[in-house]
């Protein structure tokens, strides 16, 4: 083979490289594309090194997040929950009084269940008195079955212990005695 020949294959060759990849550029110095490669690299490691830094970063903040969530998730139910005690200690004041009635007392008393009960309404918790109703076996919890007349079966008759519900979940059924 002579040397036009080997030269006409040669630039066939690199005319076939240079169409399937338009990327490469036969004039440039390969150690100008080692070296852009290299940049490439750095580039490409710093961004990784940020995106993990960022990752950590993101983490500890949820995780510092969390732990004030856990720390703070009562305070509003908490001073919800100060009046209520503040009308308390006004009430035993106020029996411990030389003054006192038990009318007055008795009012008193009322108010702050009154008020105990609005409170803890607001953060979804929900009394069951299920007196006079029908008995539910998921709500409540029968002790004792009594003969009644002029009442259907399975009927609340007396609640013993009322129950409670919080955000539609069963904290403590109510405790009934039940119509046969």
């Amino acid at each position: 083979m002579s040397n036009e020949e080997i030269n006409n294959i040669e630039s066939e060759n690199l005319d076939a490289e240079t169409i399937n990849n338009p990327e490469v550029d036969i004039t440039e110095d390969p150690a100008a594309l080692l070296e852009d490669a290299r940049n490439k690299a750095d580039q490409h490691w710093n961004e990784l090194l940020r995106a993990k830094a960022d990752m950590e970063n993101l983490r500890r903040r949820q995780a510092r997040d969390l732990e004030n969530a856990h720390k703070h998730a009562l305070d509003k139910f908490v001073t919800e929950l100060l009046p209520i005690y503040d009308s308390m200690e006004l009430g035993l004041k106020a029996a411990s009084g030389e003054e006192a009635s038990l009318e007055a007392v008795r009012e008193g008393l009322e108010m702050t269940m009154k008020m105990f009960l609005s409170s803890i309404s607001k953060f979804g918790l929900e009394q069951v008195d299920p007196e006079g109703q029908a008995f539910d076996p998921e709500l409540h919890q029968a002790v004792a079955m009594q003969a009644t007349e002029g009442v259907a079966a399975n009927q609340v008759l007396n609640v013993m212990q009322k129950g409670y519900q919080f955000n539609g979940r069963l904290l403590r059924p109510a405790i009934v005695v039940v119509s046969q």
